[in-house]
């Protein structure tokens, strides 16, 4: 399931519209992907993150840096977002721009993340289509058969025009035969009107 997939990239707010287009690109069900993208919340965050960015780092070959000097994962991520803010300050004002906590973000959590989040990502969303395609299949034989339901009751109900119809044309006919035989046998100068 793309939604499921998307939750394991580093693109917080934005995993709707990815799942979306992903679903899109796929040719698969777009609204099923954004309802996948709930399997992120604040409960599997944590794990999440802490899966991708191991796996991140053992497949680029790095190392995750050391916690030292107050130098954890919730600090950079604070510093490349200061460094940011002070990068578009710096766009209106003499300021110069430094990009020294972003490359180490980039290179600490950003790029192990998403490539670290392609693995896990992948098995995740593989899970949740085989845990989910029973409950889908069921959903759509529910709704194929009430679909025929109402097909077959509206053709009933068509039937039953019809039926109606033709009594009313049969009516129709006996009333108009039993006036053409009053008008015939009604004598000449009689006005049955």
């Amino acid at each position: 399931m793309a939604g499921v997939f998307t939750t394991f990239t580093p693109f917080f707010g934005l995993h709707f519209v990815i799942a979306g287009l992903l679903a899109y690109a796929l040719r698969g069900n777009i609204l099923a992907a954004m309802m996948g993208t709930f399997f992120g919340n604040p409960l599997t965050y944590l794990p999440i993150g802490v899966i991708s960015l191991q796996t991140g780092h053992f497949l680029l070959g790095t190392r995750p840096p050391a916690g030292k000097d107050g130098d954890d994962l919730g600090d950079k991520f604070i510093d490349a977002g200061a460094e940011l803010w002070h990068n578009f300050k710096a766009m209106f004002t003499s300021d110069v721009a430094h990009w020294d906590e972003l490359a180490r973000f980039n290179h600490d959590v950003f790029m192990p993340y998403l490539i670290g989040g392609l693995i896990p990502g992948i098995i995740a969303g593989i899970i949740a289509y085989y845990l989910s395609l029973p409950l889908v299949t069921a959903y759509q034989r529910r709704r194929k058969a009430k679909i025929a339901r109402r097909i077959a009751a509206e053709a009933e109900r068509q039937a039953d025009l019809q039926a109606q119809a033709s009594s009313d044309q049969d009516l129709i006919r006996v009333r108009q035969s039993r006036l053409k035989q009053k008008k015939t046998k009604a004598p000449k100068g009689t006005n049955l009107a």
